[in-house]
């Protein structure tokens, strides 16, 4: 980031820069952001073979009806573009833990169906992943400060999935 060349480019701009305590929040929030995901995908790996996202769809197609989600659907639960996902589930396709066969109510899309050994293998994988969310997160806050750290994430994420005005 470079900064305002003149003191009048700086007063027009003063409200674009961070001041000393927001910018010290927000680097905090950037190295969680960036830190977190890595050390919960590390602890699925050394625990149970799994990447975080992998992880991730698996547990969202065992809370859907039947198992099954359009891949589509799955995609946007994970953040993932359809692409990748199409790569995520081949992989777990091959491990014997989910299958894809089109969706019959309409052909023209694809669902993933989490198979019984993936199953297993979520049950295997959730409480170790439990745990250290739990010593990571949970256990580091106060009740009311997770709720309110949760109510935080929703409101960011509000503004993010919400249109440009």
């Amino acid at each position: 980031m470079s900064t305002p060349d003149s003191p009048r480019q700086a007063d027009e701009h003063a409200d674009q820069w961070l001041t000393p305590p927001e910018l010290a929040s927000w680097m905090s929030v950037v190295r969680l952001i960036t830190r977190l995901p890595w050390a919960l995908d590390g602890q699925l790996q050394r625990d149970a073979e799994l990447s975080m996202v992998e992880y991730m769809a698996m547990a969202t197609l065992a809370k859907s009806p039947e198992w099954t989600l359009r891949m589509s659907v799955l995609a946007e639960h994970t953040s993932s573009s359809l692409s990748r996902l199409s790569h995520l589930v081949k992989r777990l396709e091959s491990r014997g833990y989910v299958r894809r066969e089109p969706d019959p109510g309409d052909g023209r899309f694809t669902n993933a169906i989490l198979l019984p050994d993936g199953m297993r293998k979520l049950e295997s994988a959730a409480p170790g992943h439990a745990a250290y969310v739990r010593h990571l997160v949970v256990d580091n806050l106060s009740g009311e400060r997770l709720r309110r750290l949760g109510q935080d994430a929703e409101r960011i994420l509000q503004r993010i999935d919400s249109p440009v005005r």
